[in-house]
């Protein structure tokens, strides 16, 4: 026993156990987010179930048995009970708890229908036909038909959806351009007559283009408001509900696997695509993935060049002393700080002192309406930037004292001067420690929460930070954040059944974002590697 000790080998088993906990716990995680999350997509059956009330009345109800848990007093087993989802655009919220002992029975009906309806969240109930115009459709398929209406009005609504857009974004930035360039014109005593009717004559096109357009949504809209469908709800009352309202109806009860399998890929298609939503049972994230990745993307282009410079000053150039030591000293330190701390600093310096003066200098006609001089994606990206920033230094100083002084010496001995010399030989040769710093400073800033809340993150932004509209990326604005949204599901929402698997489905969308970003710097580090290799052989 002694001889194997002294031989090595059980750390080897150590080293081995512990990559392979490290993995198991990776592996669960996932399988974790996955299960709880990907389920709400998932059609499950719909029942009709027959509750007992306390007048001994039966009282019927439609909807999902979403899960049976157990009630867990101290010192007995508890009292098991259904989390039912039942949806219903006047019901309070969309899941219930009800004891099982009050359901008295439960069917399956194969006709029964779910209506996923835009910011109402589902229906549940029997298709009695549609009506157009006031007037009762006719089909021998109803089904098919609602499904060949429901094709038709997606793709008017992508077109009022369009022209609204178009709307809010394009016009009105011309139309904020026109007003500040008559400001400008007033401030340098140049409004005259002829300026006067420039500004006339482009405010006119701007209200008969936005006239227009206002004309052809409204008679999309009343296209739209033409059909209706009639459901018959649990308790037998026939419902109109509006078509253009509708996004999907699904018979869940009489779909085969591959049915359900389209229809949950199109659910999760849905979830990542859509815009936020006040509905729990509903929200998107289509925006925080934009903002989670803009400001990843941002805060890289902003710590690389600052953490590799400072590195270099410190390898290759500072004089080994007690201030060096100093200011290696203050980068390890300033990696411990905590986050909030960062946040703080960012809305003091970043937003009131730098935002402040560039509102000043160069946004004066628009005050006291604060254009980069409020938490913005611009100050959330220079906060984690700094946050991020010793995690380069240390990493690109790691791969510089890994050149071979060799390489130096051979460089200088032909001829190439010492910025040459670093600029051809060492950056090159330490470039994949430079993007293990980079892969640590993403997997960091992507899961950030806390600062983001002081310096620019919000719970549903009005406009993205980047359009079709010039100048494309807009870093004033404030922006979505996966984290940001995470928590505020998880502590914000007032249906935590509701919210909970939403949860986990985004928690799930924020580790796969962050392991694809860290997959495709890795494969960088590889050819960086394989080239550096070549040139050293």
């Amino acid at each position: 026993m002694k001889h194997w000790f002294q031989s090595g080998r059980p750390w080897v088993w150590l080293t081995a156990g512990s990559v392979s906990v490290s993995l198991l716990a990776m592996l669960m995680l996932v399988a974790l987010l996955s299960l709880q999350g990907m389920r709400l997509f998932w059609p499950q059956p719909v029942y009709q179930l027959q509750l007992e009330t306390a007048s001994g009345q039966p009282d019927t109800w439609i909807g999902e048995i979403y899960a049976e848990k157990r009630a867990a007093p101290p010192g007995g087993e508890g009292d098991k009970f259904y989390i039912i989802r039942t949806g219903g655009a006047s019901a309070a919220r969309d899941f219930y708890r009800v004891r099982a002992d009050r359901v008295v029975a439960r069917s399956r009906p194969p006709d029964l229908v779910v209506l996923e309806r835009s910011g109402y969240g589902r229906e549940y109930g029997f298709l009695q036909g549609m009506t157009e115009d006031g007037q009762p459709l006719t089909a021998d398929d109803m089904p098919r038909a609602l499904q060949q209406r429901l094709a038709s009005m997606a793709t008017q609504r992508r077109l009022a959806a369009g022209l609204r857009a178009r709307m809010q974004a394009d016009l009105g930035q011309r139309a904020e351009r026109l007003a500040a360039r008559r400001q400008q014109w007033e401030k340098d005593g140049l409004w005259t007559p002829l300026n006067q009717a420039l500004y006339r004559a482009g405010q006119g096109e701007l209200e008969h283009q936005a006239q227009s357009l206002s004309r052809q949504a409204a008679d999309i809209d009343k296209e739209m408001d033409r059909d209706r469908v009639l459901l018959r709800d649990a308790r037998g009352a026939t419902r109109e509900i509006p078509l253009r309202e509708i996004e999907r109806a699904w018979y869940p009860n009489a779909m085969g696997f591959m049915a359900k399998v389209r229809l949950w890929a199109t659910q999760i298609g849905h979830f990542v695509a859509r815009d936020a939503n006040d509905n729990p049972a509903q929200v998107g994230v289509f925006p925080a993935i934009v903002g989670t990745l803009l400001l990843v993307m941002l805060m890289s282009v902003m710590v690389m060049p600052l953490g590799v410079m400072a590195a270099v000053y410190l390898h290759e150039y500072a004089k080994s002393g007690w201030l060096t030591r100093l200011i290696r000293i203050a980068v390890g330190n300033l990696a411990g700080v905590p986050s909030i701390v960062y946040g703080v600093f960012g809305l003091g310096f970043f937003v009131y002192v730098l935002g402040g003066t560039l509102d000043q200098l160069f946004y004066a006609d628009a005050l006291p309406n604060p254009t980069f001089g409020t938490p913005g994606l611009l100050w959330a990206a220079l906060t984690l930037a700094l946050l991020t920033l010793p995690v380069v230094i240390v990493a690109t100083e790691e791969g510089l004292a890994r050149i071979p002084p060799s390489l130096r010496h051979g460089s200088l001995a032909l001829g190439a001067t010492r910025a040459e010399t670093l600029w051809r030989v060492v950056l090159p040769g330490a470039a994949p420690a430079m993007i293990t710093g980079l892969i640590l400073a993403v997997a960091r800033a992507a899961g950030e929460t806390a600062p983001l809340m002081l310096v620019g993150v919000i719970k549903s932004a009005p406009l993205l930070p980047l359009d079709g509209v010039f100048p494309y990326l807009h870093a004033e604005r404030k922006f979505m954040h996966l984290g940001f949204q995470i928590y505020d599901m998880a502590l914000q929402s007032p249906d935590s059944d509701a919210a909970g698997p939403l949860v986990f489905a985004t928690a799930l969308l924020l580790v796969v974002i962050v392991v694809g970003l860290n997959l495709a710097a890795i494969g960088l580090r590889h050819r960086l590697r394989e080239k550096y290799r070549a040139l050293a052989l």
